[in-house]
Protein backbone atom coordinates (compact mmCIF):
# COMPACT_ATOMS: atom_id res chain seq x y z
CA UNK A 1 0.00 0.00 0.00
CA UNK A 2 1.32 3.45 -0.30
CA UNK A 3 2.92 4.89 2.78
CA UNK A 4 0.75 8.82 3.88
CA UNK A 5 3.23 11.19 4.57
CA UNK A 6 2.48 11.47 7.96
CA UNK A 7 3.87 7.44 8.39
CA UNK A 8 7.41 7.00 9.88
CA UNK A 9 9.73 5.29 7.36
CA UNK A 10 10.35 1.94 9.51
CA UNK A 11 7.00 1.49 10.01
CA UNK A 12 5.99 -2.02 8.74
CA UNK A 13 2.74 -1.76 6.49
CA UNK A 14 2.45 -5.24 6.59
CA UNK A 15 1.23 -5.92 10.02
CA UNK A 16 -1.53 -4.50 12.18
CA UNK A 17 -0.78 -2.44 15.44
CA UNK A 18 -3.00 -2.58 18.03
CA UNK A 19 -2.54 1.34 18.75
CA UNK A 20 -3.72 1.71 14.91
CA UNK A 21 -6.70 -0.50 15.55
CA UNK A 22 -7.63 1.36 18.85
CA UNK A 23 -7.34 4.62 17.30
CA UNK A 24 -9.65 3.22 14.55
CA UNK A 25 -12.03 1.97 16.98
CA UNK A 26 -12.26 4.98 18.64
CA UNK A 27 -12.96 6.99 14.97
CA UNK A 28 -9.21 8.18 14.59
CA UNK A 29 -7.68 8.25 11.02
CA UNK A 30 -4.56 7.41 11.80
CA UNK A 31 -4.21 3.40 10.86
CA UNK A 32 -3.62 1.87 7.66
CA UNK A 33 -5.91 -1.16 5.72
CA UNK A 34 -3.98 -3.70 7.33
CA UNK A 35 -4.97 -1.93 10.72
CA UNK A 36 -8.52 -1.25 9.78
CA UNK A 37 -8.73 -4.98 8.27
CA UNK A 38 -8.07 -6.29 11.88
CA UNK A 39 -10.00 -4.35 13.70
CA UNK A 40 -13.18 -5.31 11.38
CA UNK A 41 -12.26 -8.81 12.43
CA UNK A 42 -12.23 -8.15 15.80
CA UNK A 43 -15.75 -6.27 15.74
CA UNK A 44 -17.07 -9.32 13.95
CA UNK A 45 -15.59 -11.37 17.23
CA UNK A 46 -16.73 -8.85 19.93
CA UNK A 47 -19.02 -6.51 18.09
CA UNK A 48 -19.14 -3.79 21.41
CA UNK A 49 -15.17 -3.49 20.96
CA UNK A 50 -15.56 -0.01 20.09
CA UNK A 51 -17.69 0.43 23.95
CA UNK A 52 -15.01 -1.51 25.39
CA UNK A 53 -12.22 0.93 24.04
CA UNK A 54 -14.93 3.99 24.98
CA UNK A 55 -15.54 2.48 28.89
CA UNK A 56 -11.39 1.97 28.66
CA UNK A 57 -10.42 5.20 27.55
CA UNK A 58 -13.38 7.20 30.29
CA UNK A 59 -11.70 5.18 32.96
CA UNK A 60 -8.50 6.97 32.31
CA UNK A 61 -10.14 10.24 32.41
CA UNK A 62 -11.43 9.15 35.94
CA UNK A 63 -8.17 8.10 36.91
CA UNK A 64 -6.42 10.75 36.08
CA UNK A 65 -8.90 13.33 37.98
CA UNK A 66 -8.22 11.18 41.20
CA UNK A 67 -4.62 11.58 40.73
CA UNK A 68 -4.93 14.96 40.44
CA UNK A 69 -7.48 15.27 43.26
CA UNK A 70 -4.45 13.66 45.38
CA UNK A 71 -2.38 16.70 44.69
CA UNK A 72 -0.21 14.50 41.92
CA UNK A 73 1.31 17.08 38.86
CA UNK A 74 3.51 14.67 36.67
CA UNK A 75 2.29 11.38 34.98
CA UNK A 76 4.28 8.90 33.13
CA UNK A 77 1.92 7.56 30.74
CA UNK A 78 3.44 4.05 29.31
CA UNK A 79 1.25 2.70 25.70
CA UNK A 80 -0.67 6.04 25.41
CA UNK A 81 -1.16 4.90 22.09
CA UNK A 82 -2.68 7.42 19.40
CA UNK A 83 -3.76 11.00 20.61
CA UNK A 84 -7.94 11.14 20.54
CA UNK A 85 -9.91 13.92 22.65
CA UNK A 86 -9.10 13.64 26.05
CA UNK A 87 -5.32 13.40 26.65
CA UNK A 88 -3.48 13.22 29.64
CA UNK A 89 -2.22 16.49 29.35
CA UNK A 90 -5.32 17.92 28.29
CA UNK A 91 -7.34 16.48 31.17
CA UNK A 92 -4.32 17.51 33.76
CA UNK A 93 -3.45 21.17 32.83
CA UNK A 94 -6.82 22.12 32.70
CA UNK A 95 -6.23 21.74 36.62
CA UNK A 96 -2.82 22.81 36.96
CA UNK A 97 -0.91 24.40 33.51
CA UNK A 98 2.36 23.49 34.72
CA UNK A 99 1.32 19.33 35.09
CA UNK A 100 4.14 17.00 33.71
CA UNK A 101 3.42 14.40 31.19
CA UNK A 102 5.96 12.00 29.29
CA UNK A 103 4.20 9.84 27.09
CA UNK A 104 5.34 6.63 26.13
CA UNK A 105 4.68 3.83 23.55
CA UNK A 106 6.20 1.24 21.40
CA UNK A 107 3.93 2.41 17.89
CA UNK A 108 6.13 4.74 15.99
CA UNK A 109 2.91 5.96 14.53
CA UNK A 110 1.66 6.64 18.13
CA UNK A 111 5.02 8.67 19.10
CA UNK A 112 5.07 10.75 15.68
CA UNK A 113 1.47 11.92 15.89
CA UNK A 114 1.53 12.61 19.72
CA UNK A 115 5.03 14.43 18.83
CA UNK A 116 3.14 16.53 16.56
CA UNK A 117 0.52 17.51 18.48
CA UNK A 118 3.06 18.74 21.30
CA UNK A 119 4.77 20.77 19.20
CA UNK A 120 4.91 23.95 21.41
CA UNK A 121 4.51 22.53 24.86
CA UNK A 122 6.99 22.71 27.14
CA UNK A 123 5.33 20.30 29.42
CA UNK A 124 4.69 17.16 27.63
CA UNK A 125 6.82 15.21 25.43
CA UNK A 126 6.14 11.19 23.50
CA UNK A 127 9.04 8.81 23.32
CA UNK A 128 10.07 6.03 21.72
CA UNK A 129 10.32 2.92 24.56
CA UNK A 130 9.21 -0.82 25.28
CA UNK A 131 7.27 -1.57 28.68
CA UNK A 132 9.25 -4.17 28.76
CA UNK A 133 12.43 -2.62 29.23
CA UNK A 134 11.37 -0.07 32.71
CA UNK A 135 14.75 0.72 33.21
CA UNK A 136 15.37 2.37 29.71
CA UNK A 137 11.98 4.07 30.17
CA UNK A 138 13.44 5.52 33.75
CA UNK A 139 16.31 6.09 32.30
CA UNK A 140 15.82 8.14 29.65
CA UNK A 141 17.12 11.61 29.66
CA UNK A 142 13.88 13.16 28.55
CA UNK A 143 12.02 11.44 31.33
CA UNK A 144 14.80 12.27 33.85
CA UNK A 145 14.56 16.30 32.90
CA UNK A 146 10.84 16.37 32.86
CA UNK A 147 9.97 14.42 35.66
CA UNK A 148 11.03 14.61 39.63
CA UNK A 149 10.90 10.79 40.61
CA UNK A 150 11.34 12.38 43.97
CA UNK A 151 8.24 13.43 43.91
CA UNK A 152 4.78 11.46 43.74
CA UNK A 153 4.04 10.73 39.37
CA UNK A 154 1.05 9.29 38.38
CA UNK A 155 1.56 5.86 36.38
CA UNK A 156 -0.29 4.90 33.76
CA UNK A 157 -0.23 1.81 32.48
CA UNK A 158 -4.10 1.53 30.20
CA UNK A 159 -4.92 -1.34 28.08
CA UNK A 160 -1.06 -2.15 27.59
CA UNK A 161 0.28 -4.37 30.41
CA UNK A 162 -1.81 -7.65 28.83
CA UNK A 163 0.79 -7.03 25.78
CA UNK A 164 3.74 -8.03 28.51
CA UNK A 165 3.58 -12.13 28.41
CA UNK A 166 4.04 -14.16 30.94
CA UNK A 167 7.90 -15.44 30.01
CA UNK A 168 8.71 -11.36 30.27
CA UNK A 169 7.62 -11.20 33.72
CA UNK A 170 5.26 -8.82 33.86
CA UNK A 171 5.44 -8.66 37.29
CA UNK A 172 8.53 -7.54 37.88
CA UNK A 173 8.13 -4.55 35.30
CA UNK A 174 5.63 -3.09 36.57
CA UNK A 175 6.62 -3.71 40.35
CA UNK A 176 10.43 -2.44 39.05
CA UNK A 177 8.45 0.88 37.55
CA UNK A 178 5.91 1.53 40.94
CA UNK A 179 9.43 1.40 43.14
CA UNK A 180 11.08 3.96 41.20
CA UNK A 181 8.89 6.40 42.10
CA UNK A 182 8.19 8.21 45.46
CA UNK A 183 6.11 7.54 48.10
CA UNK A 184 2.44 8.90 47.25
CA UNK A 185 2.53 8.20 43.60
CA UNK A 186 -0.37 6.51 41.90
CA UNK A 187 -0.38 3.56 39.59
CA UNK A 188 -3.41 3.17 37.34
CA UNK A 189 -3.73 -0.18 35.52
CA UNK A 190 -6.14 -1.44 33.05
CA UNK A 191 -6.03 -5.37 31.67
CA UNK A 192 -8.26 -7.28 29.27
CA UNK A 193 -9.83 -10.63 30.51
CA UNK A 194 -11.87 -13.28 29.36
CA UNK A 195 -14.10 -13.53 32.40
CA UNK A 196 -17.11 -12.40 31.77
CA UNK A 197 -16.82 -13.34 28.05
CA UNK A 198 -14.19 -16.24 27.25
CA UNK A 199 -15.63 -17.10 23.67
CA UNK A 200 -15.93 -13.79 22.53
CA UNK A 201 -12.76 -12.26 24.12
CA UNK A 202 -10.94 -15.25 23.45
CA UNK A 203 -11.48 -14.87 19.98
CA UNK A 204 -10.32 -11.34 20.24
CA UNK A 205 -7.62 -12.07 22.01
CA UNK A 206 -6.23 -14.89 19.28
CA UNK A 207 -6.49 -12.55 16.92
CA UNK A 208 -4.37 -9.98 18.67
CA UNK A 209 -1.29 -12.61 18.01
CA UNK A 210 -1.29 -11.01 14.40
CA UNK A 211 -0.01 -7.91 15.44
CA UNK A 212 3.75 -7.08 17.27
CA UNK A 213 1.77 -6.94 20.55
CA UNK A 214 -0.17 -9.96 21.28
CA UNK A 215 -2.57 -9.73 24.00
CA UNK A 216 -2.09 -12.26 27.67
CA UNK A 217 -5.94 -11.73 29.04
CA UNK A 218 -5.49 -12.54 32.85
CA UNK A 219 -7.85 -13.51 35.66
CA UNK A 220 -9.51 -10.72 38.44
CA UNK A 221 -6.97 -12.56 40.77
CA UNK A 222 -3.78 -12.18 38.50
CA UNK A 223 -4.74 -8.23 37.61
CA UNK A 224 -4.85 -8.10 41.56
CA UNK A 225 -1.07 -9.36 41.88
CA UNK A 226 0.07 -6.50 40.06
CA UNK A 227 -1.17 -4.50 42.91
CA UNK A 228 1.06 -6.28 45.34
CA UNK A 229 2.90 -3.75 47.42
CA UNK A 230 0.79 -1.12 46.84
CA UNK A 231 -2.43 0.08 49.06
CA UNK A 232 -5.35 -0.82 46.59
CA UNK A 233 -7.71 2.38 46.26
CA UNK A 234 -11.23 1.57 46.67
CA UNK A 235 -13.27 0.28 45.22
CA UNK A 236 -10.23 -1.70 44.54
CA UNK A 237 -9.97 -4.12 40.98
CA UNK A 238 -13.83 -4.17 39.32
CA UNK A 239 -14.57 -3.84 35.49
CA UNK A 240 -14.03 -0.96 34.13
CA UNK A 241 -17.12 1.39 34.09
CA UNK A 242 -17.92 -0.01 38.39
CA UNK A 243 -14.49 2.16 38.82
CA UNK A 244 -15.52 5.65 40.37
CA UNK A 245 -18.23 6.20 37.87
CA UNK A 246 -19.21 9.54 37.72
CA UNK A 247 -22.87 9.14 36.97
CA UNK A 248 -24.87 5.90 36.71
CA UNK A 249 -25.04 6.49 32.69
CA UNK A 250 -21.49 5.30 32.65
CA UNK A 251 -22.22 1.98 34.43
CA UNK A 252 -24.85 0.56 31.75
CA UNK A 253 -26.84 -2.71 32.73
CA UNK A 254 -23.56 -5.24 32.04
CA UNK A 255 -20.65 -3.74 32.97
CA UNK A 256 -19.19 -7.04 32.78
CA UNK A 257 -19.24 -6.80 28.99
CA UNK A 258 -16.83 -4.32 29.38
CA UNK A 259 -14.21 -7.01 29.61
CA UNK A 260 -11.50 -4.81 31.38
CA UNK A 261 -10.42 -5.42 34.99
CA UNK A 262 -8.97 -2.24 36.37
CA UNK A 263 -7.95 -0.57 39.29
CA UNK A 264 -5.27 2.19 41.10
CA UNK A 265 -3.06 1.70 43.76
CA UNK A 266 -0.88 4.37 45.77
CA UNK A 267 2.70 3.97 47.10
CA UNK A 268 3.20 3.91 50.18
Amino acid sequence: MERPEWAPADVDLSRPSVARAYDYWLGGSHNFEVDREFARQALAAVPDLRLVARANREFLHRAVRFMLDEGIRQFLDIGSGIPTVGNVHEIAQQVDPDTRVVYVDIDPVAVTHSTHILAGQPNAIALLEDLRHPDAILGHPEVRRLLDLDQPVGLLLVSVVHAVADEDDPYGVIRRLWTALAPGSCVAISHVTTDSRPDEMGEGTRLSGRTNTPVTARTRAQVEDFFAGLDLVEPGVVWSPLWRPESPAEVGEHPERMSFYVGVGRRR
